[in-house]
């Protein structure tokens, strides 16, 4: 079942620790497949170099087990609230990504100091406040505190992303731990200065219409 997606999912998630997003098990990424609404997501602490296609757990929205032998990741629910709520979302990213946490941490939102954000996010990275892990409440979260944005830092958690499809809340978790960083080491010399909402909003229509082929 969704065998395509299974083997895309198992791609890209051997991104993650090669991104230097994740460490051992911590992380996930999930895909909802448009056609019957279900959903495939990582298993609950699978070592990524352990990880293979046939390991992935096929839910539905409500979290019942359609196909697989292992438990799905314990922020399965979380997803699947996500998704209930945001139908033009088929892809969520979550990571502990270390500058990115580093602000989550601290419940710091990132203001828009870089054009490579304007471009991704088209404004500042929102921080949601705490929710434990295990329920719907992280994902409560999420829906709250991500506006239009594609990435959210959750307080004392780490990040969530969203997209159109799986690939792109992965390029969007890798583009929020590049710009953290970045932010970060600016703060460490001087005190950047935040780019115009006008300008923000240029570089982000620039590169969602016109960028690339």
């Amino acid at each position: 079942m969704l065998e395509s997606i299974k083997e895309e999912l198992h791609r890209l998630h051997l991104e993650l620790p090669r991104q230097n997003l994740v460490t051992w098990t911590s992380g996930n990424i999930s895909a909802r497949d448009p056609a019957s609404g279900l959903v495939v997501i990582k298993p609950s602490g699978i070592r990524y170099e352990e990880l293979q296609p046939e390991h992935m757990v096929v839910v539905d929205l409500e979290g019942d087990i359609v196909e697989g032998s292992l438990k799905p990741s314990s922020d399965t629910a979380s997803h699947l609230y996500i998704y209930r709520h945001r139908p033009d979302v088929n892809g969520i990213a979550h990571t502990h990504s270390r500058y990115a946490t580093a602000f989550a941490a601290n419940g710091m939102a990132i203001p828009v100091y870089l054009t490579a954000q304007a471009d991704e996010f088209g404004g500042p990275i929102p921080c949601g406040g705490f929710a434990l892990i295990g329920g719907e409440e992280i994902g409560q979260v999420v829906i709250e505190a991500i506006g239009t944005s594609p990435a959210v830092l959750l307080k004392n958690h780490g990040v969530f992303t969203v997209g159109p499809s799986a690939k792109a809340a992965l390029k969007a978790a890798v583009m929020v731990e590049d710009v953290a960083a970045t932010v970060w080491l600016a703060l460490q010399i001087g005190q950047p200065d935040r780019i115009g909402d006008d300008d923000v909003a240029k570089l982000h229509y620039r590169y969602t219409h016109v960028y690339g082929q």
